[in-house]
Formats: C-alpha cells, sequence, structure tokens
C-alpha cells in the first residue's frame, strides 16, 4: 500500500507537519511512504528576498511530485500553508493538473486527508482545510479528517493547531514559531488514521 505526503512548504514549518504525517502512516502494516513535495512557481530571487532560500536547501532532497505518481497511491495527505484562507498557490496550480485524473476517475474511492499552517492562531486554518475537502470531493476521494480521538485537540492549555478538520500549526507573525510536539503529534495521528483507512480501503 501506498501513502503519499504531497507537501508546499516555505519556511519549513510544512515540512516538519509532512514528516510528522509520513512517520505516523508508516506505522501502519504493510504500508510504503513517500514524502513529496510540489513544485515551486517562485524564482530563486524572490524566495532570496523572502527568506526562503534556507528551508528550500532542506527539502532539496525531497523529489518533486508528478500528477501522474497520484494515481498509484492508496491514501494521498496533502499539507499547504495557509494564504488569505485558502491553501497557497503553489498547490493550487499543482491540483489544477490533475483533471486527466478527474477524467479517468483515478482518484475515486482513495483516502484524502489535509494539513496546514497560518501565521496567526485564526488565520484561515478551517476555511483552508475545509475548501481544499472540496477539490478532494471533485475527485471522488474519501475525505479523512483528525478524529477527536486525538486528545491532543480538547485542551485549553496552551496555544494550538488542530481541528477535526485537520492538524495544523501556527508559526507566528514573524515565523519564527515551529509546530509544538501536541501539534506534531496531531500530525502523526492524522498521518496514521489515514494510512489506516486507506488499508481497509483497498
Amino acid at each position: 500500500m501506498i501513502i503519499k505526503v504531497v507537501f508546499y512548504s516555505m519556511y519549513g514549518h510544512i515540512l516538519a507537519m509532512a514528516r510528522a504525517a509520513a512517520q505516523g502512516a508508516s506505522r501502519v502494516s504493510g504500508a510504503r511512504v513517500d514524502l513529496r513535495r510540489v513544485p515551486e512557481t517562485l524564482s530563486h530571487d524572490i524566495l532570496e528576498k523572502m527568506g526562503a532560500l534556507e528551508a528550500a536547501k532542506e527539502m532539496q532532497d525531497i523529489p518533486v511530485c508528478t500528477v501522474e505518481e497520484l494515481e498509484e497511491a492508496q491514501g494521498i495527505i496533502f499539507g499547504t500553508p495557509t494564504r488569505f484562507g485558502n491553501m497557497c498557490g503553489q498547490m493550487r496550480q499543482f491540483l489544477d493538473g490533475t483533471g486527466g485524473l478527474w477524467a479517468r476517475g483515478a482518484l475515486v474511492g482513495k483516502a484524502g486527508s489535509v494539513f496546514t499552517s497560518s501565521a496567526t492562531q485564526h488565520g484561515g486554518q478551517e476555511s483552508t482545510l475545509l475548501s481544499f475537502h472540496t477539490t478532494l470531493l471533485h475527485q471522488g476521494m474519501v475525505v479523512v479528517g483528525l478524529p477527536y480521538t486525538f486528545q491532543g485537540q480538547m485542551g485549553t492549555q496552551e496555544v494550538t493547531g488542530g481541528s477535526p478538520y485537520g492538524a495544523s500549526t501556527i508559526a507566528g507573525s514573524d515565523g519564527s514559531r515551529m509546530p509544538s510536539q501536541n501539534e506534531l503529534d496531531a500530525a502523526i495521528f492524522q498521518g496514521e488514521h489515514l494510512a489506516g483507512i486507506a488499508s481497509r480501503l483497498a
């Protein structure tokens, strides 16, 4: 069983969550987990001006995802930063290239899930996750969230991401806050949950 963790990360927050989700998915017996990043649409110069080159170097050994390889997966978990309450442009452009898969019904019945990040505590995380689900539903995928059996989203003692729609993290207005252990645990849980459902569907 193949599980794809497909993500875009500019400053490393989503990368950390993607690795956690992959860790969780790998706990399911028989799962082969592929970590993939979507193509970058910004130039080297723009990334440099945005201070994003260090994170880009950290991801350079992770293969760039192709649209075609999505078809071989039994489950796919997507990770995207929030941009004004929606997925980032890089992820949108990648998904807009999946029309051929849609026409063939290639993703119908596969498990799909999403995690995200935002700068602020109420920065559109839930709207990003929910609006991303629309694309998964158009592809005929079985949408998988983050159930409340993950107890980390029940507490009020700390500032943390996470909702029944998917794991999430808060980066801070300057991007200095990396995912907390609770947020990473949510991504691990979600990855394992997604892979478990994909296994049963398969």
